[in-house]
């Protein structure tokens, strides 16, 4: 039956709702099992574990990047000498930051918001400094984690 001056029956207007039911139960029901299949994915570690001599030896005022989980990482040799670990994510919609040796400091291309060294926002949109890690040398192993995190030695 078609209502006058309708352009859908109530047939078609009943299978569509059916239709989106079906749908909306049965994604929900993949994305429970995938979570149940994979509690850790698009979630961040407390800590990485790099090998030491692909980031000692890099110069001076300089970065290499690691995976943190999903995302990116920078190990930051500072000109001074000392090392740093952060997130490799602007603050404000979390894009790539890059480190700028001329300038001697993190720029997030997006919307130009500007880092210093020690991660403080000190141009642009981003609401919030870089996020830290601690750092902590053991042998051959360079452990990078998150502030509030006790790990453990013997890694």
């Amino acid at each position: 039956m078609k209502i006058d001056y309708s352009l859908v029956t109530r047939r078609t207007f009943l299978n569509t709702l059916f239709g989106g039911w079906l749908a909306a139960f049965f994604s929900g029901s993949v994305y429970a099992l995938m979570q149940f299949a994979f509690p850790t994915l698009g979630k961040e570690p407390d800590f990485v574990v790099l090998n030491a001599s692909d980031f000692i030896d890099i110069p001076l005022n300089s970065v290499k990047p690691f995976a943190w989980g999903g995302k990116v990482g920078l190990f930051f040799k500072k000109a001074d000498g000392t090392a740093t670990a952060l997130k490799g994510l602007c603050t404000h919609m979390e894009c790539n930051i890059t480190y700028k040796q001329e300038d001697r400091k993190f720029y997030c291309a997006c919307h130009e918001g500007w880092y210093d060294e020690d991660g403080k926002n000190i141009k642009g949109p981003p609401p919030k400094p870089l996020e830290l890690f601690n750092i902590k040398t053991e042998g051959e192993k360079i452990i990078v984690f998150k502030k509030g995190i006790k790990v453990e030695s013997k890694i």
